[in-house]
């Protein structure tokens, strides 16, 4: 009985001054860097490939164009895709390749604008 009531009070006085709950677990909430990782290639990419685009299936997506990824050891081809507009008038800036001046080629990422 004496240890249920040193829990029951305990308990809550315990957690709150460690900035949990009492009646949940505290949950570890997943952290996202805005940072993408440095890609650098050691060559400059290929000529960009042609793409037939395809209809838009709505106004409310853009086209991402294709572009050559670098995938650690070579070039390879990622295809353009539709993609759904963060507001109604937002655009993309596609990525690129920019020579890094201490050699090699950086990926600058696409953004929206």
């Amino acid at each position: 009985m004496f240890r249920s009531n040193i829990a029951r009070i305990a308990l809550p006085i315990l957690s709150s001054i460690a900035g949990l709950s009492a009646t949940a677990p505290a949950m570890a909430q997943p952290v996202q860097s805005r940072e993408a990782p440095v890609i650098i290639a050691p060559t400059a990419p290929p000529t960009p490939q042609v793409e037939v685009i395809p209809a838009a299936p709505s106004q409310v997506v853009v086209w991402q164009p294709g572009r050559w990824g670098w995938n650690g050891s070579g070039w390879e081809w990622v295809p353009g895709a539709y993609v759904q507009r963060p507001q109604p008038a937002a655009l993309w800036e596609p990525g690129h390749w920019d020579a890094s001046p201490t050699g090699g080629y950086v990926w600058v990422a696409g953004h929206w604008r």
